[in-house]
């Protein structure tokens, strides 16, 4: 419950500036939008935190996960966006954290290495690998077809 509070909480703080809300706008895997995404990595990741023999920095692993996909626009609108995509938007996205919201190093670092290995530089930080794990944990729940999850359903955390 306590997670589930701090990641509320920092929510709210994320809605009274920036964008993190229109989020809700851009589909992202399947049927999911980016907003939801990000809460369920955000989610994952304080899960997988929790269960490891080491400590983190629980406010930037949230802010990281939460904003890790804040780039903010539609990825097929254009078939060279679409393609370029997976490369791009971790830049993208802490461009837009960083003036939207004044971003930390490890938050940064969680934005911009969660595609790893798409793109070549590993995550530096714990917290960067958790939610570069976490996240690609997420988006293979979120791609799964209806019939599968109503076969095998997963619980969400």
């Amino acid at each position: 419950m306590l997670h589930t509070q701090k990641i509320q909480s920092t929510i709210q703080s994320l809605t009274r500036k920036g964008q993190f809300t229109s989020e809700k706008a851009f589909p992202h895997h399947r049927d999911t939008t980016v907003y939801d995404h990000s809460i369920h990595v955000a989610e994952v990741s304080l899960a997988m935190a929790d269960s490891l023999p080491f400590t983190v920095d629980v406010d930037s692993l949230i802010r990281g996960a939460l904003l890790h996909d804040y780039f903010l626009y539609r990825r097929k609108e254009s078939l060279k966006t679409y393609i370029l995509h997976g490369y791009r938007h971790p830049v993208i996205a802490a461009e837009n954290a960083e003036k939207d919201y004044g971003i930390n190093e490890i938050e940064k670092n969680i934005i911009k290495r969660h595609m790893f290995p798409l793109t070549p530089i590993p995550p530096r930080y714990r917290e960067s690998w958790i939610v570069c794990i976490a996240g690609k944990y997420c988006a293979v729940l979120e791609f799964l077809p209806a019939e599968f999850t109503k076969k095998y359903p997963f619980k969400r955390l």
